[in-house]
């Protein structure tokens, strides 16, 4: 499988999805989970990158992140991550080796076209998977946090509602009533290439301004506009 070059661009929201190797377990405990979620708390903070959402799964990570300074804090977070994990379960399970599966896949987001759908993506993968019924039974993603049912914690809940332009009164009800519609088959199908490939997610004008931004083409994975909150 070729090897698609990744973008990273200071001030959008991109979303990444790191996997185990061999699609081995990465948590396997309410403290493994915990533990990640506490490294990225202060990664994110030292490094001034807004978390929009997340997701942990059994043996993979979806994150929504927000470079606000510099477009590299993103490959170093995900590097201090990965490798504060790594040394983590290597020590309980007395081992050594890698934990996780090479380079992590990236996609920058269309803020204004995309980023609610992918939150939303982010947050219906233990539905999807099975795990549970309802996303706010999931204990560890970003849908509560997203939807009101708890204070904000990881997640700059404010930054996701201020980027959406969403009243903080109402975002919360906005956003449950937006996730229990679902995913259709084709967002699905785009959000989940747009990743595996490290395309764009977005209109073609985005895709237009980011090229020109960064001075190469990446091939885009989108056609048409999501439903926005407001259009509920």
């Amino acid at each position: 499988m070729p090897r698609y070059p990744r973008a990273f661009i200071q001030g959008f929201a991109h979303h990444i999805v790191q996997r185990g190797h061999d699609h081995n377990p990465i948590f396997a405990a309410p403290e493994d989970y915990r533990f990640y979620l506490e490294n990225l708390s202060g990664q994110k903070r030292r490094l001034d990158v807004d978390v929009l959402a997340y997701c942990l799964m059994t043996n993979h990570v979806h994150l929504i992140l927000r470079p606000t300074l510099d477009s590299n804090s993103l490959s170093e977070l995900m590097r201090v991550l990965a490798a504060r994990h790594t040394r983590y379960t290597n020590k309980l399970e007395g081992r050594s080796g890698t934990l996780w599966e090479g380079r992590f896949k990236c996609s920058v987001i269309d803020t204004d076209a995309y980023l609610l759908a992918c939150c939303r993506y982010v947050d219906l993968n233990p539905v999807r998977a099975r795990i549970v019924t309802d996303p706010k039974d999931y204990e560890w993603s970003s849908h509560r946090t997203l939807a009101g049912f708890c204070p904000a914690n990881v997640v700059d809940r404010d930054v996701v509602y201020g980027l959406l332009d969403l009243d903080p009164k109402q975002a919360g009800g906005k956003y449950r009533a937006f996730v229990q519609e679902g995913v259709t088959e084709d967002e699905l199908a785009l959000i989940r290439s747009a990743v595996q490939r490290n395309q764009l997610t977005g209109s073609s004008r985005f895709i237009g301004a980011i090229e020109a931004k960064i001075g190469r083409r990446i091939e885009a994975r989108g056609r048409g506009r999501p439903k926005s909150l407001s259009m509920l």
